[in-house]
């Protein structure tokens, strides 16, 4: 069992200013993997004051200084891969497949992206006679991360914000914090100077709440759920600080009439049922034409019935292990049960563990037929394997479906190419795939409406961690 009750303040591990210990479940066997100290505001106090102090001298940092520094945190980042796919497998049940080859993977590349950025990125610029705009480092960050894609959500702030020149302090979710442990030793082997990144271990009330509205911090960056969100916004609103959020989502995925059902379809479910469910950008409402509704049901449960559920120790490629946290268990189960409540027919899976699981926060991969999209099922973000099926008349109305929701932060569309693009410049989300196709590094990754603001990667992401300054009259003057 992991422990490490310290938290990571001004380049040391220091112990907590009142202990209060946590255990960290492994959600396969529900039994202790970890062990952490929950934080309180004179933690968060600690760390913004060691943050605020080292962004005198970080922020002055050249280009170059902050490309060594990330390009150690790459090379140390990598040799540990393994520890860090390790620490995330146990602590939220990521199937080891999946934790090696994307979920620690995932933050790697955001670090290579950030980086990246440093190359080419144009800190400073003439804009007309005498006008010179300038980018600088905005302060010191707030940043809240999930449980669902750690590693993927804290090098998506941590990378952009060292590249930037911005100084931190992280809260990672209390139910998956070893790999921000793990995380926090890469950066201090790198010689990360001491203040620049913090670690401030914690739940919502003892620390989100203090960090978000923290006089001293400049901007929070967090990723989570629409009503956490909401509440950072309004601790925030407190100081008048920059807010940027990654939400919650409840994509379309557009089946078209002339697609190609059984891949499409398949490919749907799979990617629905990746990581069990449990991705923000996850497609989980399936629009089919009405005319080929019972096939495209019939593929999306022999697609669930085919999906391995296992231990995430011994798990194969393409299977599923459980769900990360007892409350998400008990949310799922609950949804689903709903679901059967409002009339929708399970076509797949239903509640209750999978056969051979009498413990664990195992599902089934479950697929709703003949769901309409004023059902709880096709409102609520489930965050779990389950997939509805709507049907749809015309490809204006499958829009209208797709539209009809307050999430914004994906969508898909299957079909022809020249009828796909048609469909994909009116779908109201942040990115939209086409046929499958998945972002590479540098891509934007945000939503609309409820599902955030502000975007990650690329240097989409590192302009959210940057001010702009107007220094005019820099110059000659026409």
């Amino acid at each position: 069992m992991r422990e490490q009750l310290n938290f990571y303040i001004d380049g040391k591990w220091v112990a907590p200013a009142k202990a209060r210990a946590h255990d960290v479940i492994n959600p396969a066997n529900e039994e202790p993997v970890g062990r952490i100290s929950l934080g309180s505001a004179a933690d968060v106090d600690k760390a913004v004051a060691a943050a605020k102090k080292a962004f005198e001298t970080w922020s002055q940092t050249s280009i170059d200084e902050r490309k060594a520094i990330l390009d150690k945190i790459i090379a140390i980042y990598q040799r540990r891969l393994g520890d860090m796919a390790g620490a995330i497998s146990s602590e939220m049940g990521a199937p080891a497949p999946l934790a090696q080859a994307a979920q620690a993977p995932a933050g790697l590349g955001y670090l290579i992206d950030a980086r990246k950025q440093l190359d080419d990125f144009k800190f400073e610029g003439d804009y007309g006679n005498g006008r010179r705009i300038i980018k600088e480092p905005i302060g010191v960050i707030g940043m809240i991360t999930p449980w669902n894609w750690p590693q993927n959500q804290i090098c998506a702030k941590v990378g952009p914000a060292l590249a930037a020149g911005c100084t931190m302090v992280l809260k990672p979710s209390e139910l998956a914090p070893l790999n921000a442990i793990v995380f926090a030793e890469i950066l201090d082997e790198a010689g990360v100077p001491p203040g620049v990144f913090n670690l401030v271990n914690g739940d919502g009330p003892g620390v989100g709440v203090p960090l978000s509205a923290h006089p001293d911090v400049d901007m929070v960056s967090f990723t989570g759920s629409t009503r956490a969100g909401t509440s950072v916004m309004e601790n925030a609103a407190k100081s008048i600080k920059k807010v940027a959020l990654e939400l919650g989502g409840k994509s379309p995925n557009i089946i078209l009439d002339d697609a190609d059902l059984q891949k499409s379809v398949a490919r749907g479910m799979m990617h629905m049922a990746m990581n069990t469910g449990q991705s923000c950008n996850a497609p989980s409402r399936m629009l089919a034409p009405k005319a080929k509704y019972d096939e495209v049901v019939a593929i999306a449960a022999a697609t669930a019935n085919a999906i391995k559920v296992q231990a995430p120790d011994n798990a194969e490629k393409g299977a599923i292990g459980p769900l990360a946290n007892a409350n998400q268990f008990q949310k799922v189960q609950g949804l689903i049960q709903k679901g059967i409540d409002e009339g929708a027919r399970v076509a797949a899976g239903g509640v209750g563990r999978p056969e051979g699981f009498n413990r664990g926060y195992y599902v089934k991969p479950t697929v709703f037929a003949d769901v309409n999209n004023n059902m709880t099922i096709a409102r609520e973000e489930i965050f779990g394997p389950v997939l509805v099926v709507i049907p749809y008349e015309s490809e204006e109305e499958a829009i209208k479906i797709a539209n009809d929701t307050p999430y914004g932060l994906a969508a898909y569309v299957q079909g022809s190419e020249e009828k796909a693009r048609k469909v994909a410049r009116k779908l109201r989300a942040g990115n939209v795939h086409i046929n499958g196709a998945q972002g590479g590094l540098g891509t934007p990754f945000g939503g609309y409406k409820q599902s955030g603001l502000g975007r990650e990667g690329g240097h989409f992401g590192l302009e959210e961690f940057l001010e702009v300054k107007a220094a005019i009259g820099w110059g000659d003057q026409a």
